[in-house]
């Protein structure tokens, strides 16, 4: 059940359907989420927007008023699963009219919304609204311009204002765990990557409205916060003297929340980790010892082409200095196998950097390129099929070393936030600091609670274990 930050509204069905205590027609809301961290944030926030006129969140599109694809494009072919997805909603709606339940409104938002809103409208002319990340804000604005057009609305441009000082609206919280976006945008432009151009410069918000949000966060139950940001530890919101911020000093002080027992962030650019950070790994025992931290190639001949401010030796010192500072924290990160011009010792030097670091988890997929980047452009461009069987063996490398760390946790005592229930009756699925899925048997009570848990089984994609007597208050040596 959704904890508001205001009194929870109760609906109430009367003869002209079902309406809110202000007479606002209750409607039904269905978001899609594509992507990362940050697009499940501003999912919870355009749903928050729109809860005013009416709008309550179904798991259904069949169900739905509205319904917004929160794209996503970073991954291979993005702008064509947005269109087979599209194709599937039209009908959906088309068979609701048919039935004589009323159309709804169809809308597409994110980066391929950014980067195609033009071909999107043209392309798929049933699509009602187009708008990018930064303008959600605006989205009831929208939404009376569509009814006043009756047609199209496309919002695609970067306004001068930020849309965290428009979003007054409560945040919402489902289970104890919260993103809260506090840096957006990138200035680094790596020759893969289209975050510049559809999430714009980096911009970091003011401390106070971060802490604000925490602190609502907390009331409202958040045990574990996750500051998110395309280049988190570039942060430099104004703080309260009117001087910037560091990312160190804002988890210092998200930290001081008494109710916040958890602090995570993501995703985090190598060149930009700082002493201060790392320190800050040592000294705050609420900020969790796990680190993505993305590399992307272990060759500096391919770093160089993707416009990565780090060689190989440069992340590795990084790493090096991390794991001194703080000898359990464990590290994981993203691998883009492919790149133009990608020779087999290019890709060995990935696989030596693997080796070398020992990522507990890691994410990896072979090149594709975006529209508009210069990578796309680039000679050299590698075969699939190299792609894939470079991609297999990377995997099988990265899974070896997750199911090896999984099973060096056999034996020890974790704290688990405990957060779904699990495939069979009585179990409870959790996630450990190391971001580990744990398996338990427990109480239902029991969810949304940081629990002991001794580990039992280690696999490759979780762990199982059972409930420990004792609270384990030491650090978690892996």
């Amino acid at each position: 059940m959704a904890c508001l930050l205001t009194p929870m509204i109760k609906t109430n069905r009367t003869e002209g359907g079902p309406t809110q205590p202000n007479n606002t027609l209750v409607k039904k809301l269905y978001i899609k989420t594509y992507g990362c961290q940050m697009n499940v944030y501003d999912s919870e926030r355009m749903a928050e927007v729109l809860s005013p006129l009416g709008f309550v969140a179904t798991d259904t599109p069949a169900d739905a008023d509205m319904v917004i694809l929160n794209t996503c494009h970073i991954r291979e072919r993005a702008a064509e699963k947005v269109y087979s997805e599209l194709g599937r909603l039209n009908k959906v709606r088309d068979k609701k009219i048919q039935n004589g339940d009323g159309g709804s409104i169809l809308a597409v938002t994110g980066c391929v919304a950014q980067a195609e809103g033009e071909q999107i409208l043209s392309r798929a002319p049933y699509v009602d609204m187009a708008f990018g990340p930064q303008t959600y804000h605006r989205l009831p604005q929208m939404i009376a311009e569509a009814a006043r057009k009756d047609g199209q609305v496309l919002d695609t441009e970067f306004p001068i204002e930020s849309k965290f000082d428009l979003l007054n609206v409560p945040r919402a919280l489902n289970g104890a765990s919260a993103f809260l976006t506090v840096q957006e945008g990138c200035d680094k432009f790596c020759t893969y990557c289209v975050v510049p151009y559809t999430r714009g410069a980096e911009n970091s918000r003011p401390k106070a409205d971060v802490m604000a949000e925490a602190a609502q966060l907390a009331n409202c139950g958040a045990k574990e916060i996750t500051l998110v940001g395309q280049n988190v530890n570039a942060y430099h919101g104004i703080d309260e003297n009117g001087d910037a911020c560091t990312l160190a000093s804002l988890i210092k002080s998200v930290a001081e929340i008494d109710t916040v027992e958890r602090i995570r962030y993501i995703t985090s650019y190598p060149a930009e980790v700082d002493d201060d950070l790392i320190g800050a790994h040592r000294d705050i025992d609420k900020l969790m010892p796990y680190l993505h931290l993305p590399v992307q190639s272990g060759s500096d001949k391919i770093l160089k082409a993707m416009n990565r401010r780090h060689s190989g030796a440069e992340y590795r010192r990084v790493a090096e200095k991390i794991l001194a500072t703080r000898p359990d924290m464990a590290l994981s990160s993203d691998f883009i196998v492919g790149f133009p011009g990608e020779t087999e010792r290019d890709f060995e030097d990935t696989c030596d950097l693997v080796r070398d670091i020992g990522f507990v988890q890691s994410y990896s997929f072979v090149f594709s390129p975006r529209p508009g980047t210069p990578a796309a452009l680039m000679e050299n461009q590698i075969d699939e099929q190299v792609k894939s069987e470079r991609l297999a063996r990377l995997q099988k490398l990265l899974g070896q070393n997750t199911l090896s760390f999984n099973e060096k946790s056999i034996g020890k005592t974790m704290e688990v936030l405990l957060e779904r229930k699990g495939k069979k009756p009585g179990q409870l699925v959790g996630r450990s600091p190391y971001m580990q899925a744990v398996v338990v048997q427990a109480d239902d009570k029991l969810m949304n609670q940081i629990v002991s848990v001794k580990i039992n089984n280690g696999y490759g994609n979780s762990l199982f274990g059972e409930l420990s007597t004792n609270k384990n208050n030491e650090r978690f040596c892996a």
